[in-house]
C-alpha cells in the first residue's frame, strides 16, 4: 500500500522539517512525500522517500520554471508526480505532455505517479470510461509507474468519489494498463479505511490531508488496517 502525500505551493523550508521531524512511518505502509521545489534538499535530510511534484521530458534547455531527470536524481528525489490535474487546469498540461514527462522520467531511473480522471461535467454526461481511456492511452506499464486516479470534481472541494465509484473507476483504469492505481481526491483519515479497503484501490494520492502531520499518519495507519 502506498500512501503519497502531494504538498502543491505549501511548506516553507522550515515547515517541511518540522514535518519532518514529526512525521514516523507506521511499518507496512510505503510512504511518498512531494514537498515544493524549494523544500526538496531539506525534505531529503529526513530520510523520508521524497518526489517532485513535476518533471521535464528534456534533461536540459530552454524551459523556464522547469525541472530536469537529471537534477533531480542528483538531489536523491526518488521520483514525480506527472499530470495533475491542477498542472492540467492552470498550467496546460495535455495527455501528451504529460505522458512524454513520465516516459523520460521512468528512463532515467525515477518512478512516477501519473495522474488520471474526469471532470464532474464528464462523469455526469457518462463520459468517465472515455476520459480515462484517453488519458491513459500514452502511457506503457512500468515497474515503477503508479498510476493515480482523481476525480477532478473531488480535489480540494471536500467531495469524494464514493468507495463503490472508486473501486469502479479504478477496476476499469487496470483492465487499461497493470499497474497499482491511486485515489486521489479529498482523501481524509474519515474516509480514508473505506476507500482504501477496495480491492482495487492500491493507495492514495493525498493532498490537504498530508499537510497535518497527525492526520496524514492516521491516513498512513488506516492503510495499514485496510
Amino acid at each position: 500500500m502506498l500512501i503519497a502525500a502531494n504538498w502543491k505551493m505549501f511548506k516553507t523550508q522550515a515547515e517541511t522539517l518540522a514535518f519532518c521531524n514529526h512525521f514516523r512511518a507506521p511499518d507496512g505502509v510505503d510512504v511518498v512525500i512531494a514537498p515544493p521545489y524549494a523544500s526538496l534538499q531539506v525534505a531529503l535530510s529526513s530520510g523520508l522517500t521524497i518526489y517532485a511534484q513535476n518533471v521535464h521530458w528534456e534533461d536540459e534547455g530552454p524551459f523556464t520554471g522547469e525541472i530536469s531527470p537529471p537534477m533531480l536524481t542528483e538531489l536523491g528525489v526518488a521520483g514525480a508526480i506527472v499530470g495533475h490535474s491542477e498542472r492540467r487546469q492552470y498550467f496546460g498540461e495535455t495527455d501528451e505532455t504529460a505522458a512524454r514527462r513520465a516516459a523520460h522520467a521512468l528512463d532515467a531511473g525515477l518512478s512516477v505517479i501519473a495522474c488520471v480522471g474526469e471532470l464532474e461535467a464528464e462523469r455526469e454526461q457518462g463520459e468517465t470510461e472515455s476520459v480515462l481511456r484517453r488519458q491513459l492511452a500514452r502511457f506503457a506499464a512500468h515497474e515503477r509507474l503508479v498510476i493515480a486516479y482523481e476525480p477532478v470534481w473531488a480535489i480540494g472541494t471536500g467531495k469524494t468519489a464514493t468507495p463503490e465509484l472508486a473501486q469502479e473507476a479504478h477496476a476499469f483504469v487496470k483492465s487499461l494498463i497493470d499497474v497499482p492505481v491511486l485515489y486521489g481526491g479529498s482523501v481524509k483519515p474519515e474516509n480514508a479505511a473505506e476507500l482504501l479497503s477496495q480491492p482495487d484501490v492500491d493507495g492514495a494520492l493525498v493532498g490537504g490531508a498530508s499537510l497535518d502531520v497527525d492526520s496524514f499518519t492516521e491516513i498512513c495507519r488506516e492503510a495499514i488496517r485496510s
